[in-house]
């Protein structure tokens, strides 16, 4: 589900602080997105944009199966597909990723 390497590697190249400080504006960018989703069924276009953008930023804090799940979506809504994209599939996969790296966080990064 996490991509340790990705995420230590982040948190030394800004460091601990400032990594702090990224972890926060992505759960709050990815949660706020997350909320939207449903509203991108409706409109390919804004789908495929809602699963860029929470594909790149799962890739950058190394939320992988985030990512890997955001990619066949937006890949899918390219296609104009929006009903093969399961808005709760992404919001369990993003909050058992979430739960994870909260839990080993310390551990790994010690």
């Amino acid at each position: 589900m996490i991509d340790w390497n990705r995420a230590l590697e982040l948190r030394a190249e800004i460091g601990a602080e400032d990594f702090d400080e990224v972890v926060e504006l992505f759960l709050t960018e990815v949660e706020g997105t997350l909320d939207q989703l449903d509203d991108g069924l409706a409109n390919a276009r804004v789908m495929e944009e809602q699963m860029h953008f929470l594909k790149g930023a799962a890739l950058n804090l190394g939320f992988s199966a985030v990512s890997t799940l955001c990619q066949s979506g937006e890949a899918a809504a390219a296609a104009g597909k929006t009903d093969a994209v399961a808005p709760d599939e992404v919001r369990a996969v993003y909050a058992q990723s979430k739960t994870q790296f909260f839990a080993e966080l310390a551990q790994r990064a010690a």
